[in-house]
């Protein structure tokens, strides 16, 4: 399906789940394709839509402990109906940058493995899985980012396996999100059969 709009109209009837925001996780494997379908998603929910990206909080050393960070700088903010201001990290000089401002917006969309973690689920109005198994995802990953990314994508496979060992997001998605040759379908998840 490539019209997003049923899904964008979909996600805006949510009741409010952070102050007057409805917060929307994407989650799924690293290379899953979360962030071409937020912006994509972004796009159909209207112009001035916020993406959060994940992977502009972790860091080098806290691949999946960025949660307090996110809380303070983001998700206190957005539940006061106030705009939320972040630093992102730099993944090449290894340093975070220039503040950044996330305004409160009715839907917020926040993309990145973990976004459906345990600390975060009662912030959120929904959680996307994007349904990709983890092989294929991990080899669409290291092709995007090339060899010279080996090393650090053989610590984060490890990283990630473990992660979601112990916080698995997946079974509590309302909706898998497809993709294929003609754009995305999404299908009732585990948490949406309830």
């Amino acid at each position: 399906m490539h019209d997003l709009t049923p899904l964008a109209h979909h996600l805006q009837t949510h009741p409010p789940s952070l102050g007057p925001t409805r917060l929307v996780a994407i989650d799924g494997h690293a290379g899953s394709g979360k962030t071409t379908f937020a912006a994509r998603l972004a796009q159909a929910l209207g112009p001035g839509t916020p993406v959060l990206h994940l992977d502009d909080l972790a860091t080098h050393d806290e691949l999946f402990a960025w949660t307090d960070r996110l809380t303070r700088q983001v998700l206190d903010p957005l539940s006061r109906g106030e705009p939320a201001r972040y630093r992102p990290y730099d993944w090449q000089t290894r340093r975070f940058g220039a503040p950044r401002t996330l305004p409160p917006a009715p839907v917020v969309l926040m993309e990145g493995v973990g976004a459906g973690r345990r600390a975060l689920r009662p912030h959120l109005a929904c959680l996307l899985w994007m349904e990709l198994p983890r092989e294929d995802s991990w080899d669409r990953g290291q092709l995007r980012d090339g060899p010279d990314q080996a090393e650090f994508w053989a610590g984060w496979m490890r990283a990630e396996h473990a992660h979601f060992a112990a916080d698995p997001t997946r079974p509590y998605a309302e909706l898998l999100v497809h993709q294929g040759d003609m754009g995305y379908e999404w299908l009732p998840g585990p948490h949406g059969t309830d």
